[in-house]
């Protein structure tokens, strides 16, 4: 039988399934008819040994004749090795934008201890794709060439250099996840990470540590300003929650996000301590927390509907920045100042109080990185038995605000022993 309109448009339906009805002149080339009524071409045939077939188009569209021609061509390509469910997933695979794999990414990766990506982590990857590849973001990543990398990572140095390095960093990332990810017929859509010019130029631009912290000798004015702008019936409450935050971190050391993320169910007044289920490192842990700091907990409101130690100023969520009363901070300490700095501060007062370093890391949640002490002899998980720790770094830079505050008392240099009036 050869297929023609009218052989076609007769063929009968089937009650259940689908029937297929061949034509005799080009083999391989039939028609399906399903319990609908619908009619499509088709073309089928082997390649590599596995059976494949095709919808050509449905009877109505496309003539016969038209069916019979690509048919044709679509027996030549299987003959020819043409895989064309390879085929399709290479022309899905080639269309996939830099936004597509961002938020399969997002969605899919796991840490190396098996959880998902953090929700920092997740909104740097947002930010970069929006303002530093925002006009790559939704076209095809097979579409991304060294050149372009080259050329995009120059104009972002002008502009921030460390900056620069984390958007690539990411984009990296991304890429490498996209040539894993996306390989049809086992052939990756990128044969090579075009990040590579500048990583394996190794064009990076160079990292300076920041070290910035309040002066020791400032230290005691900042902590009586932080008090008076939290107890103040003249600040409003959100400035108050402000000033709270910035106090809480300035006595434990933590990140700007593990203190603004903090719920109350995370907080043991009783036992004077408090809980990161999802740190930076993603190792959870229990920190103690100092009589001062307990002190500015126990003092916060609770806001029905909110669980959040430090809530916005609407209803729902966390504070998302202490502005205002950072630089307020910086006026009194005489440079610019930013929350992190205050870890860096509690940190640096650790040291001068003489604290090993390793206790340190372990009270500030910092990644041992190798350090086999620390990661097999050493309990990292409840750090409560460091409470005196804390303590001592707490009562000491309240005690600079009791110095500051005494209009007899002048601190002398650093270095020197002992205070003059």
């Amino acid at each position: 039988m050869k297929l023609t309109k009218s052989r076609v448009e007769a063929f009968p339906i089937p009650a259940a399934g689908q029937a297929f009805y061949w034509d005799d002149e080009l083999r391989g080339f039939g028609v399906r008819v399903t319990p609908s009524g619908a009619r499509s071409y088709i073309v089928q045939g082997r390649v590599a040994g596995k059976t494949r077939r095709v919808t050509l188009g449905a009877h109505g569209r496309i003539t016969c004749d038209e069916a019979r021609k690509k048919a044709k061509a679509a027996l030549v390509a299987l003959d020819d090795g043409v895989d064309p469910q390879v085929e399709k997933k290479r022309t899905e695979s080639l269309a996939v934008t830099l936004r597509d794999v961002a938020e399969v990414y997002c969605r899919e990766r796991r840490t190396s201890k098996g959880g998902e990506l953090t929700a920092r982590t997740k909104a740097d990857i947002s930010k970069h794709i929006n303002k530093a590849f925002c006009d790559w973001a939704n076209n095809p990543v097979a579409n991304i060439t060294r050149d372009m990398c080259s050329a995009r990572f120059s104009e972002l140095s002008a502009k921030g250099p460390v900056q620069a390095n984390q958007a690539f960093r990411i984009l990296r990332a991304l890429l490498n996840y996209a040539r894993e990810s996306y390989r049809p017929g086992g052939v990756p859509i990128l044969l090579e990470n075009p990040v590579s010019v500048v990583s394996g130029k190794k064009m990076w631009n160079p990292s300076v540590a920041k070290n910035t912290r309040i002066p020791p000798e400032k230290i005691g004015a900042v902590w009586n300003l932080l008090q008076e702008r939290r107890t103040s019936d003249a600040v409003l409450p959100i400035g108050q929650t402000g000033a709270d935050i910035i106090v809480f971190i300035l006595l434990t050391g933590c990140r700007w996000s593990e203190a603004a993320e903090l719920t109350w169910d995370c907080v043991n007044l009783s036992c004077g301590s408090w809980h990161l289920h999802d740190p930076k490192n993603h190792n959870p842990v229990e920190l103690p927390l100092s009589s001062q700091a307990l002190a500015i907990l126990e003092a916060r409101p609770r806001i029905d509907g909110n669980g959040h130690v430090f809530p916005a100023r609407g209803k729902d969520g966390h504070i998302k920045d202490a502005r205002y009363t950072m630089q307020e901070v910086s006026k009194v300490a005489g440079l610019h100042l930013s929350p992190h700095d205050l870890r860096r501060t509690f940190i640096a007062v650790g040291i001068a109080n003489k604290i090993e370093m390793w206790k340190l890391k372990l009270l500030t949640n910092h990644i041992s990185k190798g350090d086999v002490t620390i990661d097999h002899y050493t309990e990292t998980s409840d750090l409560r038995y460091l409470s005196g720790e804390a303590g001592k770094i707490a009562a000491w830079i309240a005690h600079q605000g009791e110095i500051a505050a005494a209009d007899n008392v002048v601190q002398l240099p650093i270095g020197k022993s002992k205070t003059a009036a």
